[in-house]
């Protein structure tokens, strides 16, 4: 009997599938079972091959060897995942296996993971895909039901291929050629650098922007309080001018001429996208975009209750109206409250119907919980925040509408134009869910009537100044980024984070600010490359190569063309650039300045400018992942006369690192047993197999 060759991405994603398949017999590498050998992806494990490997000379760093454009693009196992690969690549020879299942991520990357991998190991042999957007149990036994013939997603993987390729051929040459012509550390790349431009230009508005003050005038009219207005002018630049109004109105009569009572409806939001959560996430939870996804990952895979993550959707196909109920009965048990009155009046009928569009559905659905139940009380505070926004967004879909009534009345006094606007709550609908809304009601003690008159009991001044724009927030920025189709939903975290790490971009309370490298950066870069409607426009192409409509030859040949033109700018430029965060400091190597730049755990770290050299050493002492006893704040690691210790520098508390060691409480203890057990259930590890005697010999003791 021949057996399926099934790959996943994650070791995680294997073993769900593997149990659910029936397989039991556990190896390093894969699990097999009677019908199916469940193998996993270490996230990539091919890539595109870097320049040296086309040609030893390009270890070294040269301006002159650019631009390095390959006549074909190849691929090579990744060095640290290669005992994976090797291990795939031996299953693939084997004689009782009929064809391979491609069960990587429903999307454009994941397609990308497997075809490097099933082209590398020379697979010959039939391929299936894997198509499916929750890792219940249900969903994938169906979705090995119905699986399709892989060269349905050639096209995917086409697009995937161009976007990779785009993506090597213009970042690593652009910022090759600014690294060696300025000898600093610059990235640009053909998302990352738009993006870059955008927070530049908002920069450039608030320090060009000048407060200008204006006054508005407000009123106190019988029980209701009203603006002045004059046409569609409701401010006025003349302080004497407003002041003389205000004289005007004081003490008169105002007479209603005119009421206006609107009866308005504000239909149930969609369910979300990844771009729609992340905004909401940094809003309302103060996530960036990059943890949204790292913990939504974990809900996806780890808990399996809500839907594939990294969606561009915001509706639902019509065959999941029918999962509805179950899905309000999985989360019935922290829900009980909202959905109850659901399952009993409606029998988890959805109400916004127009949610059910088959045609606004690409590759994956809007992202809602799924038929697994949920235990709320396993769930970690971040992870509990950001699934009460997923299961609110979809609760709305099966309550009515907001309905509202807007009163705007308009007043003569004197000959002055007052408007008493009024919003009176009929049904507060899908609202009653959302956290701290606000309810409005019809004012108490007076009804407004055409022809009626009221004393003005008090007219006042206000004082107001223009402000500037804000700076981008983290939801701002994906908000822009998504109108010009930078990046993917999937990929915009990486792109701020990767802005982040070179020190392009600083956050400061939850607002993004541009560095002096970056605005340097920028300066430095052609105009087109710092374009977001050229961006846009290519990656429009690439979303043609993948519907079928585009030629992914035509693509990558503009990219190696442009990528000739953007690198003989940069050689012929006249441009300056000072590097940043120099020190006083000497390199004890080559004798070179040195800077001083972040390390990825926030350590300051002193580095030789002298890219040939490549001196660094630690300013800040390394933070562990030890914590303070008393603050709970990480604490430095040090290496001293009677060996590790660490040291909280805002306490001043010292421990040994053998006491902390030996101090490690016994809820700590089963937290790492049960962390090796559930990492290690598949395969062995001979350093984990250690690790585990040690903890059993120390909660002996």
């Amino acid at each position: 009997m021949t057996k399926s060759l099934v790959l996943a991405e994650k070791p995680s994603v294997a073993r769900e599938i593997a149990r659910v398949l029936g397989c039991q017999n556990k190896k390093k590498h894969y699990i097999e079972g009677n019908r199916y050998i469940v193998t996993w992806a270490l996230g990539h494990l091919v890539e595109l091959k870097m320049p040296e490997d086309y040609d030893n000379r390009y270890k070294t760093w040269r301006l002159e060897d650019l631009p390095i454009i390959p006549d074909k693009m190849e691929t090579k196992p990744i060095r640290q995942t290669s005992a994976q690969f090797r291990a795939i690549r031996q299953l693939s020879v084997r004689k009782d296996l009929g064809d391979l299942v491609i069960a990587t991520d429903a999307g454009r990357e994941g397609e990308l993971v497997a075809r490097w991998i099933i082209q590398k190991i020379r697979w010959r042999k039939p391929v299936k895909r894997l198509w499916i957007s929750s890792q219940t149990d249900r969903a994938i036994r169906d979705g090995f039901k119905k699986l399709k013939p892989a060269k349905e997603y050639d096209k995917l993987y086409r697009s995937a291929v161009c976007r990779s390729e785009a993506d090597w051929l213009i970042g690593l040459n652009v910022s090759r050629a600014l690294t060696t012509k300025y000898n600093d550390s610059l990235s640009a790349g053909r998302v990352q650098t738009p993006t870059l431009a955008m927070i530049l230009e908002r920069e450039k508005a608030i320090k060009s922007f000048q407060p200008e003050p204006y006054w508005t005038i407000g009123a106190e009219i019988g029980p209701f309080t009203a603006s002045w207005q004059r046409g569609n002018q409701a401010r006025l630049s003349d302080r004497q001018a407003a002041e003389s109004i205000v004289k005007k109105l004081t003490g008169r009569t105002a007479k209603v001429l005119d009421i206006k009572i609107r009866k308005k409806k504000e239909r149930q939001p969609l369910p979300y996208d990844l771009t729609e959560l992340q905004r909401d996430a940094n809003r309302q939870l103060g996530f960036s975009a990059k943890k949204t996804l790292n913990v939504l990952q974990t809900l996806y895979e780890r808990y399996k209750i809500v839907t594939y993550p990294r969606t561009d959707s915001r509706y639902l196909t019509t065959d999941i109206a029918a999962t509805m109920p179950e899905r309000l009965k999985a989360i019935q048990s922290a829900y009980g409250e909202e959905v109850r009155p659901i399952l009993h009046r409606q029998k988890g009928q959805v109400l916004a119907k127009y949610v059910f569009n088959n045609a606004k559905v690409s590759d994956h659905h809007a992202l809602i919980p799924t038929e697994e139940p949920v235990f709320i009380g396993d769930l970690s505070t971040d992870e509990r925040g950001l699934y009460d926004l997923i299961v609110r967004r979809f609760l709305a879909l099966f309550y009515p509408e907001y309905q509202y009534e807007t009163i705007r009345a308009v007043l003569d006094a004197g000959g002055e134009t007052l408007v008493i606007r009024e919003t009176v709550e009929k049904d507060p609908g899908f609202r009653q869910l959302t956290r701290g809304s606000k309810e409005t009601a019809r004012h108490p003690d007076a009804e407004l009537e055409k022809g009626q008159t009221f004393p003005i009991r008090r007219a006042a001044l206000h004082q107001k100044t223009t402000e500037a724009p804000a700076r981008y927030s983290e939801a701002d920025l994906l908000t822009r980024m998504e109108k010009y189709g930078l990046g993917t939903p999937a990929t915009r975290a990486d792109i701020i984070e990767k802005l982040l790490q070179s020190e392009s971009v600083e956050r400061r309370s939850g607002r993004l600010y541009p560095t002096a490298k970056g605005q340097q950066l920028i300066d430095l870069v052609n105009d087109d490359l710092k374009s977001p409607e050229w961006t846009a426009k290519w990656e429009k192409q690439l979303e043609d190569i993948a519907k079928g409509k585009g030629r992914p030859e035509q693509f990558l040949a503009n990219v190696r063309k442009r990528t000739g033109q953007l690198v003989q700018e940069v050689k012929t430029s006249s441009r300056s650039y000072r590097i940043q965060n120099l020190t006083g400091s000497r390199c004890p190597e080559c004798g070179s300045p040195m800077k001083e730049v972040r390390d990825r755990d926030g350590g300051r770290v002193l580095v030789c400018i002298d890219r040939s050299c490549g001196y660094r050493r630690r300013k800040d002492p390394k933070l562990s992942n030890r914590r303070c006893p008393h603050c709970h704040k990480r604490m430095e690691i040090h290496n001293g006369k009677a060996g590790l210790y660490f040291q909280c520098r805002t306490c001043n508390i010292v421990e040994k690192a053998e006491k902390a060691k030996k101090n490690a409480d016994k809820r700590e203890t089963r937290r790492l047993m049960k962390k090796i057990n559930n990492q290690n259930d598949v395969f062995g590890n001979s350093l984990a197999d250690a690790l585990k005697s040690a903890l059993d010999n120390q909660s002996k003791s």
